[in-house]
């Protein structure tokens, strides 16, 4: 097994002592916490560890004209390694649906947009392959939180404007982004509802904003995204820690939409649930369904009465799960600043082994992390 080892972060002192993050199966699952440390000691990758590896732990051989997706682990066509992605955000009010093109994104963010409306929700889908979009949507404004996950992706935001705390953030030459530069559909609804990426709006976009379609200056150093485990080998959580927790089932602590998780025996991934339903493609009814689920302790700050926030989404040691394969792993997460990939880590300071395939995230506030329940 490969596994990435950071020093200098300390774990495993009092679960107790977090703030805003605690849970009582996640205490009896592990219990720890981090020692205070500025964002300039964030560790750093010092060595890495390369263990002998068995032979059936070296996975599949990769297809000629292909490479492992560094959002994926997964194999895709090596023209597009270079290629940035896209992050597009994405309404996820019911009147909003259905959603098009959503199947097609490698990794989904959902994240509380604002206090108001029973905390509702909105989605940024993450996707390498932007050149085979069709339709995908609709597009409505983001938030600061969403520009500073977009950019450890190094990816564009695709997005139509928001609220003016978003300027600070658009100012930085990392945050590259297109806004209500993108086509309209005819659907019967309000025009707020009506904006979509459509075919060839991207590569437009491209030529005239003068941005690099390839990865830039900003592309953090370390890749994959995720400590993947080889293709074609698989990571069984029980199998490799005594603390677990049975996770077939997740309801989140977002009332407007009643997000949940539900695991699929028969695809060995998580279905994404919303507003009562399993969640479908528009273009192809494809179902929305992830081989990994991420969910982070964040506390976060709300600008003002009409329920504008920010996570606090650069921190250190803040608790998390991972979930794949019907179980949950506590884990802490990291990240250090605006562009440095968000890192998992486990009660023995070594980084998550992760199963390739499609990801879901979620920062889930600290003030309703007690309220995540598994089945």
């Amino acid at each position: 097994m490969r596994k990435i080892i950071y020093s200098g972060v300390v774990l495993l002192l009092a679960m107790g002592l977090l703030t805003g993050c605690k849970k009582e199966n996640a205490e009896e699952a592990a219990s720890s916490v981090v020692e205070h440390i500025t964002s300039e000691d964030m560790p750093k990758p010092e060595s890495v560890e390369e263990p002998v590896v068995e032979e059936e732990e070296k996975g599949k051989e990769v297809p000629a004209g292909m490479y492992l997706s560094e959002l994926t682990g997964e194999p895709i066509d090596e023209a597009l390694e270079n290629q940035r992605p896209i992050a597009v955000m994405v309404d996820n009010e019911s009147i909003a649906l259905p959603h098009y093109g959503t199947a097609e994104a490698d990794v989904v963010y959902e994240i509380m947009n604002s206090t108001a409306n029973d905390r509702i929700t909105r989605l940024m889908a993450i996707v390498k392959d932007w050149g085979e979009i069709t339709q995908m949507g609709s597009i409505r404004s983001t938030r600061p939180t969403n520009i500073i996950l977009a950019s450890e992706w190094n990816a564009v935001l695709c997005h139509d404007g928001g609220p003016f705390y978003n300027n600070p953030y658009f100012a930085n030459a990392w945050a590259e982004h297109f806004s209500g530069t993108f086509g309209r559909v005819n659907n019967g609804k309000s025009r707020e509802f009506t904006e979509y990426v459509l075919s060839g709006d991207l590569e437009k976009n491209f030529s005239s904003s003068g941005y690099s379609k390839e990865y830039n200056e900003f592309r953090p150093d370390e890749k994959p995204h995720f400590n993947f485990t080889p293709w074609g080998t698989e990571v069984v959580l029980s199998e490799e820690y005594d603390s677990t927790i049975k996770a077939t089932d997740i309801s989140l602590p977002f009332k407007h939409n009643r997000s949940r998780l539900k695991y699929n025996e028969e695809t060995k991934t998580y279905d994404y649930y919303e507003y009562g339903d399993v969640h479908k493609d528009a273009e192809d009814d494809e179902v929305l369904t992830f081989k990994n689920v991420f969910l982070q302790c964040s506390d976060f700050l709300q600008y003002d009465d009409n329920g504008y926030l920010i996570y606090d989404c650069i921190s250190l040691g803040k608790p998390g799960y991972y979930i794949t394969n019907g179980e949950a792993k506590l884990v802490y997460w990291n990240k250090g600043s605006e562009t440095e990939v968000t890192r998992f880590f486990d009660e023995n300071n070594e980084e998550i082994l992760v199963n390739t395939g499609k990801t879901y995230i979620s920062l889930v506030p600290s003030d309703t992390w007690d309220s995540v329940t598994f089945e």
